[in-house]
């Protein structure tokens, strides 16, 4: 099917999110403009994580290496989770190899009077004006961490298998748990709200971690305070998409978050999904990252497999189920952008 140059509110991309008929599946890539490409890796030497996302020149010329190279359907916003923790006053670093870093974790009620309200993230409506411009009719996708990521990283101090500390207040002091995540529920919907008003054209909420849960304790723990996020957007005019990993289980109370598409990542096949979603939401996934690494022929069958699962929701945005791998050939990419545009 051949692409239509339109405005980014009827974009494949969009309409897709809103399960409207399209002229093509739209693809993007979760992490697509980051550490596969290697005028990525050029343009961020001797630039710290942070540094780059308060940058607007870099987030801009960042965000578009992947729309120019690939020709993917949207382009999303290229920041960090943390960026907004660190806008509300707490103080951590993005070590490479590792993940960001808190300094000083919470841990206890005194430990929240780190958390403060949003400072200036002027720098990010700057960086999503000028994207606007520079995309023309390609949308572009606004970008924050769920209030349970955002906690995870903050009271286990960095990255976490288990996250003992995390499940242990949310056990052990709910009063606490529940008052914390309020609190990265208020900064993430500001955050969030920051990009709509300088013009993204649709948000996705990256549960990154929620998959770490059961089903019982999503909904007691979690639930509400992303409910409390993407409600805060109802009435935006703006597709809200919902993602996160190892989420099977947890798709319905997911879909009920009030997402309009939910993300599904590869262990999930997209038909299955949207029995648990409900008929009422599009979807968007979920090709395995690994399987760019095989031989052209089985990435493309692969590929097909996900579309053709992809038929039973109402909308599809094609997907990988997580992020783009750093070892990625871009070339591969590229041909796949191509096979989902001509399918």
């Amino acid at each position: 099917m051949s692409r239509v140059t339109t405005a980014p509110r009827d974009s494949a991309f969009v309409r897709a999110c809103r399960g409207l008929p399209v002229p093509h599946t739209p693809v993007w890539f979760m992490r697509q403009a980051g550490r596969s490409l290697p005028e990525y890796r050029k343009i961020r030497e001797g630039v710290g994580m942070l540094d780059s996302c308060r940058r607007p020149d870099l987030v801009t010329e960042i965000t578009l290496q992947p729309v120019r190279r690939h020709a993917v359907d949207a382009a999303i916003l290229y920041s960090d989770i943390v960026v907004p923790l660190a806008a509300a006053g707490v103080a951590l670093d993005i070590v490479p190899g590792t993940g960001p870093v808190i300094d000083s974790p919470i841990r206890s009620s005194a430990d929240l009077a780190q958390l403060g309200s949003l400072d200036d993230v002027g720098f990010v409506a700057r960086a999503v004006e000028l994207l606007v411009a520079e995309l023309g009719p390609t949308p572009l996708i606004g970008f924050a961490g769920a209030p349970f990521t955002l906690a995870s990283y903050l009271i286990e101090g960095g990255p976490s298998k288990n996250y003992l500390r995390t499940k242990a207040m949310m056990y052990g002091e709910p009063e606490l748990w529940h008052t914390l995540l309020s609190r990265l529920a208020g900064i993430t919907l500001e955050f969030l709200r920051v990009q709509v008003a300088a013009g993204v054209s649709a948000v996705q909420l990256f549960d990154s971690w929620a998959g770490a849960l059961s089903e019982a304790d999503y909904r007691r723990f979690v639930l509400p305070h992303s409910a409390a996020v993407l409600g805060g957007l109802t009435g935006f005019d703006v597709p809200r998409i919902h993602f996160g990993v190892g989420t099977g289980l947890l798709l319905g109370a997911m879909g009920e978050a009030g997402a309009d598409v939910v993300g599904v990542d590869w262990r999930t096949p997209l038909d299955r999904a949207t029995g648990l979603i409900g008929p009422d939401r599009a979807v968007q996934g979920n090709l395995d990252p690994a399987v760019l690494f095989a031989p052209w022929p089985a990435v493309e069958a692969e590929a097909l497999r996900v579309l053709a699962e992809g038929r039973a929701a109402p909308g599809h945005v094609f997907n990988l189920g997580h992020g783009v791998l750093p070892e990625t050939d871009p070339d591969v990419l590229t041909r796949l952008v191509d096979l989902i545009h001509r399918s």
